[in-house]
C-alpha cells in the first residue's frame, strides 16, 4: 500500500479530539515541481509562438526598427511622412508631455512598420515557395532562374528557424483543373483496360468533366480559399477515422530495430535507454529545437504532423473516431503478462535517468501479480472492429474505476509492451526470423498492443525492439524521424556498461509503478472475446516476407544514371507481371509537405511506358530497345512523382470531388468507379531522414530493417522498401493467405530476379562515360 499512500498529498481522520491532519511532504514536493515544470513549458511555448509568429524576422528586430525611427526623428526628419503626427493627434492620453507623446507615437508607428515588414517578407517567401520548376530540372543542372530563386529563398528565410517557423509562409495546396485531372486519370488507366473498357471509361469521364465536375470544382475551390489545405481534414476524417474495420493490419504500420546488432540483450536496459530517448525527443519537440525538414537544404516542408506525436490517442465512435491530444503527460503505460502499469518518467521535476527507468521496468518484469478478471486480453478491443469497441467503451468504461484506468492509458505519453517472445534475425533461421518479427510488430497477439495510441513501443525478451504506429494523426516519415533519433541516441549517446545495463546510478526510493485496476463484467469479457476472434482471424491471414538485398544498392543504380526510386518501381512492375501475368493499378505514396498541412498524394506507377518496357523485356526484345523503353518509363515515373509532390496529382483531387458530391447528395458514376478500383500493388519507400545520426562508415552493422504495412487489397501486395547506405536494400512484402493468387515469398523472389535483370540490362550504361566525364577527357586530350 506504500505506493498508494504516496499518490495523495494529505490524509485526514475525524477523531473525538478533532481532525488529525497528515501531510505528505514528498507528494507536496512533487505537486510543486510538477507545477513548476508545467509553467516552464508554457513559457517556452509562448516564447516559441512569438518567435515563429514574427518569422522570418526576429523579436529583436522590433527594437532595431524603433531605434532607427527615433534616431531619424532626432535628426529632424520625418520617415513616416506625417503618420507619426497623425498618431500623436489621436492618442487617448492628453496629460503626457508633448515629447513623451511624440516618442509613444514613434513607437506605435515603428511597431506597425515592423509588422508590415514581417507581413511583406512572409508574403514574398510564400510566393517564392510556390515556385516548383526547380524540381523538374535535370539533376545536377540548375537554371539561372532557379539559382536566383534559391538565393532569394535563403535571404527571405531568415536565420535559425524553429520547427514550426515556416508554417505561416508555406503556400496552400492548389486545386488542379478538372480537365487536367481527368486527362491524367485516363492516361493512367489506359494500360489496364482493353479498347472497349477504355472507351466506356472515357465516355464517363467526358460526361463528368462537362457537367457535374464543374459544379463540384466550384465548391472545392471555395474550400481551398477558406481552409489551409483542401485535402487533409477530409483525408483524415473519411479515409482513416470513419473506417469501421479493424485498424490493426488494415491501417497501423510498424518500424523495426537494427538488423544486425542488438545493443544489449537485457530487455529492461533496452527499454530504459529507449524510453529516456523518447522523452528527450519530446523535450526537443516542445522547445521546437528539431530542425525543419528542408529539401535541397533550402525548401521547407510542413511540420504540422509533429504536433500530435505524443500524448495522443484515437478514440472510437459509432459513426466516426476522433483523435484526442492532451498536454504533456509525465508517465507511460506499460503492458506485461496481461497487466497494465502506470510508470511515471518524471521525478523531482526531471526525467528519470535511463538506469532509473531500467530499474522501474525490471520491477514490472519481476512483479508476480495476476491480471484482474478480463484484463489480460483487454487490448483486443482496439484490434477488432470499431463500432463494437465504441459501444463497449461507452457501456463499460464511461465511469468509475474502468474510466480512470482507461483515461490513464489514453492520456499516456505513449504505450509500451514488454513482450516475452524473442524476435529479430535468429542464427538458426534468418529469413523466417524477420518474417515473424514483422508479423509480431504489425499485430502481436492482437491484445498485447494498444493500437489506438499514436504509437506503441515493443521491447522483446532478447533486447530487440520495434514500434507500431496509428496512421490517422501522421504518416510514416514523421514516426520514422523519432524512431531514427531513438535508435541513434540509444546506441551512440547513452550506451550501456560492460554488463549490458544502462549507465548511471539508481535511486531505490523511487515509488513503484502503479498497477491499473479494472472491473470487467462477464458481458464485457464476451465482447473482448468477439473482438479478439475478429482480430486473430485477420492476423492469421497475413502473409509476410522481409528480406535484405545486398547484391547492389542505390550507389550502383545511380551509376546507371537512373533514379533509384524509379528503378525499384520498374522492378516491381516487372515482378508483378511475371507473378500474375498482368498489370494492376499501382499505388506509390508521395508527400505533399511542400504545402501547408500537406500529407500524401498517389503516384500511379503503372503507366503505358512502364507496361511497354515490361512487355518488351519479357518478350525478349533486343537490349537497346529495352533500354530505350526503360529510360522512357523511368522518366515518366519521375515526372509523375514530381507532379504529385507539387500538387498536380490525380487521386486526392478526385477523392475531394467525391466527398463534395456526397455532401450535395448527387451521384457520379465516374467518381464512384474511380474510388472503387482496388490497389492490388501498394508501395512506399521509407526514406532515411537523419543519416548524420549514424556512422555507417565505422559502424555499418547499425542498419535499421525499415518498416512495413499490411496489404491494401485482399488479392494484392503491400510492398515497403528502404535504401540503406549505398549497397543494400530492404523489402517488406505483405499479402493474404486467403488469396490463392498471392504469395509473399514467391513475390519476393520475383523482385530479386527483376532487380538483377534490370541491372544486367542497364549495367553497360554505368560503364559508359557521362557527358561530364567525356568533356573532361576532351579537355585533357587537347592539353
Amino acid at each position: 500500500m506504500a505506493e498508494a499512500h504516496q499518490a495523495v498529498a494529505f490524509q485526514f481522520t475525524v477523531t473525538p479530539e478533532g481532525i488529525d491532519l497528515q501531510l505528505s511532504h514528498q507528494a507536496l514536493s512533487e505537486i510543486y515541481l510538477s507545477g513548476v515544470r508545467s509553467w516552464k513549458k508554457r513559457i517556452i511555448r509562448v516564447k516559441n509562438r512569438v518567435i515563429s509568429g514574427v518569422y522570418p524576422a526576429s523579436p529583436s528586430s522590433w527594437l532595431f526598427v524603433v531605434i532607427a525611427i527615433l534616431a531619424t526623428m532626432y535628426t529632424r526628419s520625418d520617415p513616416s511622412m506625417g503618420l507619426i503626427a497623425k498618431i500623436q493627434e489621436h492618442l487617448p492620453v492628453s496629460k503626457m508631455s508633448t515629447q513623451y507623446q511624440a516618442v509613444m507615437s514613434a513607437v506605435l508607428f515603428s511597431t506597425l512598420l515592423w509588422l508590415l515588414l514581417i507581413f511583406t517578407m512572409r508574403l514574398c517567401l510564400k510566393q517564392l515557395l510556390s515556385y516548383h520548376r526547380w524540381m523538374f530540372e535535370q539533376h545536377g543542372k540548375m537554371s539561372t532562374t532557379t539559382k536566383i530563386w534559391v538565393a532569394l529563398v535563403r535571404i527571405f528565410s531568415g536565420r535559425k528557424p524553429l520547427l514550426y517557423s515556416y508554417q505561416g509562409s508555406l503556400p496552400n495546396l492548389p486545386v488542379p483543373a478538372v480537365k487536367d485531372t481527368v486527362k491524367r486519370f485516363l492516361e493512367s488507366v489506359r494500360p489496364l483496360m482493353d479498347d472497349a473498357e477504355y472507351e466506356r471509361t472515357n465516355n464517363l469521364a467526358t460526361e463528368f468533366e462537362s457537367s457535374l465536375g464543374k459544379r463540384l470544382q466550384w465548391y472545392l475551390k471555395l474550400k481551398a480559399l477558406w481552409a489551409s489545405n483542401y485535402v487533409s481534414d477530409w483525408w483524415e476524417e473519411y479515409v482513416y477515422l470513419r473506417g469501421r474495420s479493424p485498424i490493426m493490419v488494415n491501417s497501423n504500420y510498424y518500424g523495426m530495430d537494427f538488423q544486425y546488432v542488438t545493443p544489449t540483450p537485457i530487455q529492461a536496459a533496452r527499454a530504459g535507454n529507449a524510453i529516456h530517448a523518447f522523452f528527450l525527443y519530446r523535450r526537443k519537440l516542445n522547445k521546437e529545437e528539431i530542425k525543419p525538414w528542408l529539401l535541397r537544404s533550402a525548401v521547407p516542408c510542413c511540420s504540422y504532423q509533429f504536433e500530435r506525436m505524443f500524448d495522443t490517442c484515437r478514440i472510437p465512435g459509432t459513426l466516426t473516431d476522433t483523435v484526442q491530444h492532451w498536454e504533456d503527460s509525465d508517465y507511460i503505460v506499460v503492458y506485461h503478462k496481461g497487466r497494465y502499469f502506470r510508470l511515471r518518467v518524471y521525478q523531482g521535476g526531471r526525467i528519470l535517468s535511463p538506469r532509473e527507468i531500467e530499474f522501474q521496468i525490471q520491477r514490472i518484469l519481476d512483479d508476480t501479480t495476476s491480471p484482474s478478471k478480463g484484463e489480460a486480453k483487454l487490448g483486443a478491443l482496439t484490434a477488432g472492429e470499431r463500432i463494437p469497441w465504441a459501444k463497449a467503451r461507452e457501456k463499460y468504461f464511461s465511469s468509475g474505476l474502468n474510466k480512470r484506468s482507461l483515461d490513464c492509458i489514453e492520456k499516456a505519453a505513449f504505450f509500451v509492451t514488454l513482450d516475452d517472445d524473442e524476435q529479430g534475425m535468429m542464427a538458426d533461421n534468418t529469413a523466417e526470423g524477420l518474417d515473424r518479427y514483422a508479423k509480431s510488430l504489425l499485430h502481436g497477439n492482437c491484445y498485447d498492443r494498444w493500437f489506438d495510441k499514436s504509437f506503441s513501443v515493443v521491447f522483446y525478451k532478447n533486447g530487440k525492439s520495434g514500434i507500431n504506429a496509428e496512421h490517422s494523426w501522421a504518416d510514416a516519415p514523421v514516426v520514422a524521424h523519432v524512431w531514427e533519433y531513438v535508435l541513434a541516441t540509444d546506441s551512440f549517446q547513452l550506451g550501456y556498461n560492460a554488463e549490458g545495463h544502462c549507465k548511471g546510478e539508481v535511486d531505490s526510493s523511487l515509488p513503484r509503478p502503479q498497477k491499473l485496476n479494472w472491473e470487467i463484467s462477464s458481458e464485457c469479457e464476451e465482447q473482448i472475446s468477439r473482438s479478439l476472434a475478429v482480430a486473430q482471424a485477420l492476423a492469421d491471414d497475413v502473409d509476410f516476407h522481409v528480406f535484405s538485398f545486398r547484391e547492389f544498392g542505390k550507389g550502383k543504380i545511380k551509376k546507371c544514371r537512373v533514379s533509384p526510386d524509379a528503378f525499384i518501381q520498374m522492378a516491381l512492375q516487372l515482378a508483378y507481371f511475371r507473378d500474375r501475368g498482368t498489370f494492376c493499378l499501382t499505388y506509390e505514396a508521395s508527400m505533399t509537405r511542400l504545402f501547408r498541412e500537406g500529407r500524401t498524394e498517389t503516384v500511379r506507377s503503372c503507366t503505358s511506358e512502364s507496361s511497354a518496357f515490361v512487355r518488351a523485356l519479357h518478350g525478349g526484345e533486343p537490349a537497346d530497345v529495352c533500354r530505350r523503353l526503360f529510360r522512357a518509363a523511368s522518366d515518366k515515373h519521375q515526372q509523375l512523382y514530381r507532379m504529385a509532390m507539387t500538387g498536380a496529382g490525380i487521386d486526392r483531387h478526385l477523392f475531394c470531388l467525391y466527398v463534395v458530391s456526397k455532401y450535395l447528395g448527387v451521384e457520379s458514376p465516374f467518381l464512384k468507379e474511380v474510388l472503387s478500383e482496388p490497389w492490388r500493388l501498394s508501395t512506399s519507400q521509407t526514406p532515411v531522414q537523419q543519416a548524420e545520426l549514424f556512422d555507417l562508415v565505422n559502424h555499418p552493422e547499425y542498419i535499421s530493417c525499415g518498416g512495413g504495412f499490411g496489404p491494401v487489397a485482399d488479392d494484392g501486395y503491400g510492398v515497403s522498401y528502404m535504401f540503406l547506405a549505398e549497397n543494400m536494400m530492404n523489402f517488406h512484402i505483405s499479402c493474404k493467405h486467403s488469396c490463392s493468387d498471392t504469395d509473399a515469398h514467391r513475390f519476393g523472389n520475383q523482385i530479386k530476379v527483376a532487380l538483377r535483370d534490370l541491372l544486367n540490362l542497364l549495367d553497360p550504361l554505368s560503364k559508359e562515360p557521362s557527358k561530364k566525364e567525356e568533356s573532361k577527357a576532351e579537355v585533357k586530350k587537347e592539353k
